[in-house]
């Protein structure tokens, strides 16, 4: 059997991941050579999720589909088929694990308006999946509709954030907030909050705020051991902003203010809120990425 090696991502690093507006579309040539706007599958951080929880990331032409019987798709969602996919490799874009010629999966996929069921064949597709142990050329999807109609666009964005999440300097996946701790300055108005965050690996991570009277706060983040001298403010679209502004609850948790005193209490609060407005919303299409079945 035929295997094909790991593709190198070739996306420069120190580009960060372009801003996601869930309105925006992609671009593709339809049958008349046309140019043609596509709905947008998914944004940029429902891409980060699905890349986060993959072992191999792959593009893929669908070769043949079988349609599951209701019995056998347990936790299908109403208004979805379970198909059993048969798909010749096209190209790996991420993933140590060699990959056949062929690979098999199962994905979940909606009826369309008036209730029919896709097709698929020829089609190409980009698969979020890990491989399924010995059992060659079986994979299991992130997510059971974790299969990307694939354009030129996607990839592209595919590939930047790949590049990013394998770079030596990459955030780890925030899962919470730890604690945070506010304190008054000498002088009136002058404080600082610095508020930690919990990490899938328990790598460090940890936000600041200073207030200095007179002027605008001024906050960073750190992913490092050295909190002040590596603090700065995430590219607005880059793979730190997404990982705070995807993780952080809205509110800080009262539980991990540890602050006694009220004054300091509400002050780290507003540090807290002032942080999430300047990081802005988390746009997804997609439920966050889990093997149901």
């Amino acid at each position: 059997m035929k295997f094909l090696r790991p593709i190198i991502v070739t996306a420069l690093a120190a580009l960060a991941i372009g801003p996601v507006s869930i309105a925006v579309s992609a671009h593709a040539q339809d049958a008349t050579g046309q140019t043609a706007a596509v709905p947008q599958q998914a944004t940029d951080a429902d891409l980060i999720d699905l890349a986060d929880y993959a072992d191999l990331v792959l593009r893929a032409k669908v070769r043949r589909q079988s349609e599951l019987k209701p019995e056998r798709a347990p936790g299908l969602q109403p208004g979805h088929t379970r198909f059993y996919i048969e798909a010749e490799t096209q190209s790996l874009l991420a993933g140590a694990t060699p990959v056949g010629q062929r690979v098999r999966y199962l994905v979940d996929l909606p009826l369309d308006a008036r209730g029919r069921k896709p097709s698929l064949r020829n089609a190409e597709v980009l698969l979020f999946a890990r491989p399924v142990a010995g059992r060659p050329g079986e994979l299991q999807l992130v997510a059971p509709d974790a299969q990307l109609r694939w354009n030129a666009d996607l990839e592209r964005r595919t590939r930047l954030i790949l590049e990013q999440l394998v770079a030596p300097d990459a955030p780890s996946r925030i899962t919470g907030v730890r604690d945070a701790l506010s304190v008054a300055g000498t002088l009136a108005g002058e404080s600082e909050t610095q508020i930690f965050l919990e990490t899938v690996d328990d790598a460090p991570a940890a936000i600041s705020v200073v207030r200095r009277p007179g002027m605008e706060p001024v906050w960073g983040v750190s992913f490092s051991e050295i909190v002040d001298q590596a603090v700065r403010i995430p590219p607005r679209g880059s793979l730190a902003a997404y990982r705070l502004a995807c993780a952080m609850p809205r509110t800080l948790p009262s539980e991990a203010n540890l602050a006694r005193e009220p004054a300091d209490r509400a002050r780290a609060s507003d540090d807290y809120r002032y942080v999430i407005a300047q990081l802005g919303p988390c746009p997804r299409l997609r439920e966050v990425p889990t093997i149901r079945y």
